[in-house]
């Protein structure tokens, strides 16, 4: 091709097929190296630059990744960064665009999941333990409707019980909308529960994927909601070798989506095989009973005796009834006639008109007795009465103030008995044996 027939780009539609050709080339990939020129703008994104000993890479992780970075970056970091290659276009700036953040070592999500797990399980969210139904009368399940979890799930159910139902609660199961989605759709459920009891069972998954793709499930939130739950929670995240805080707070754990739907229904093929062996037995029992009860019936009729021969018999018995039963009424008879002449006898003896006079006449003497010890109790507190009232009117102050003397008192109802005790102006209040005097002091005489 000519230099006249090659195609001629502008700079932004170079830059455009740069950036397609290195993200579809390079795809998500692993970089380690050293923070440095960390910037955050008001936008919440967060640029810096990532170097070694001899290069450096341009790195921007923008706002919705970034909150799930729980330690702050800052300069001199040692990190692992996880992303895609990329072209910031406008600039022709060759830069990573970073998904997730590890400190290089043991990585930092991992140390978050070990903090939270420690301390959700101090808190007991850990602790549930309900039998799951089993099977459950209707299934639901959270989870991505294009996942490939939903579809292990209902493969399983359709082979092992196809009487299952199932109703699918679709969230999404991965970002920063996740955990909150999975939350509310607990919450709905178990409002719901109380108009709809048939559902009894919830089955909360996804298929595998890397920490970061799991760290929805990780939310110490989720972990509390599933915990708090009336319904009974399943969980089945990841591959056999993942684990989440969702899967610890749940009633149960299964490895993969496809072993939570194992466990939560039968195997119609073993229960198909059962059935036979269950009937093989029932018709063996039966075929035994059937002859057993065949020689019991021969060996009755063989003892069978002729109808007449047990109706004589039977008369002979009624026979000897009637007669034990005739002795029995009159003995009866005549035991009864002995007790109601001692009663009778018995009766005339203690004949009640005897009984009521006899009480009567206690009772007039009984009545007459406590009229005259009632006359002498009174007589006697009569005097007493009199002797006390000359006793008090003796000593009472108030004959004293009758025969011209007074009690004089100040102000505070205290009785002055000096002189000393007043002063001139003062006024004092005097009690005398009818009436009583205010009175004011003009002054004071010593004796």
């Amino acid at each position: 091709m000519s230099q006249v027939d090659a195609p001629i780009l502008s700079v932004s539609e170079l830059n455009h097929q740069a950036r397609q050709l290195l993200e579809r080339g390079f795809g998500d990939c692993w970089v380690e190296g050293e923070l440095s020129g960390i910037s955050r703008p008001a936008s919440g994104h967060v640029y810096f630059t990532l170097k070694d000993a001899r290069a450096q890479l341009r790195c921007a992780l923008f706002r919705n990744r970034g909150r799930f970075v729980s330690a702050p970056l800052k300069d001199g970091d040692q990190v692992r960064l996880r992303g895609r290659v990329s072209i910031f276009e406008p600039r022709g700036d060759y830069q990573l665009i970073v998904e997730a953040v590890q400190a290089a070592g043991a990585g930092e999500l991992l140390a978050a999941f070990e903090r939270l797990k420690q301390q959700l399980g101090q808190e007991g969210v850990f602790a549930n333990a309900r039998p799951l139904p089993f099977p459950p009368r209707r299934l639901i399940v959270i989870t991505s409707p294009s996942g490939a979890a939903i579809r292990d799930v209902l493969a399983v159910l359709t082979a092992r019980w196809p009487l299952s139902q199932v109703e699918v609660m679709p969230v999404p199961v991965q970002g920063a909308e996740a955990a909150p989605a999975m939350i509310r759709a607990l919450a709905l459920l178990n409002r719901e529960t109380r108009f709809d009891p048939d559902r009894d069972a919830v089955l909360i998954t996804r298929g595998g994927g890397s920490l970061e793709d799991l760290w929805a499930f990780n939310d110490e939130h989720l972990a509390r909601a599933i915990f708090h739950s009336r319904l009974s929670v399943i969980a089945a995240v990841g591959h056999e070798t993942d684990s989440s805080l969702a899967e610890f707070a749940a009633d149960a754990r299964a490895p993969t989506p496809s072993a939570a739907a194992e466990r939560l229904v039968p195997d119609q093929q073993e229960l198909r095989a059962r059935l036979t062996q269950l009937r093989s037995r029932l018709v063996r029992s039966q075929r035994g009973r059937l002859e057993g009860d065949t020689q019991r019936l021969d060996h009755l009729r063989m003892r069978l005796r002729h109808p007449g021969e047990e109706l004589a018999r039977q008369r002979r018995h009624l026979g000897q009834l009637e007669s034990r039963l005739e002795r029995a009424i009159q003995g009866r008879l005549a035991l009864q006639r002995q007790r109601a002449a001692y009663a009778r006898q018995h009766l005339l003896h203690f004949d009640p008109a005897r009984q009521v006079a006899a009480a009567r006449r206690q009772s007039s003497l009984l009545n007459q007795r406590l009229h005259a010890a009632w006359e002498r109790r009174i007589q006697r507190e009569r005097t007493r009465l009199g002797y006390l009232a000359r006793a008090l009117q003796a000593v009472s102050p108030l004959a004293v103030l009758g025969r011209g003397y007074a009690i004089i008192e100040n102000r505070q109802g205290q009785v002055v008995k000096r002189a000393r005790d007043t002063q001139p102006g003062e006024t004092l209040r005097a009690r005398l044996g009818e009436g009583r005097l205010l009175l004011e002091v003009k002054r004071r005489y010593r004796e």
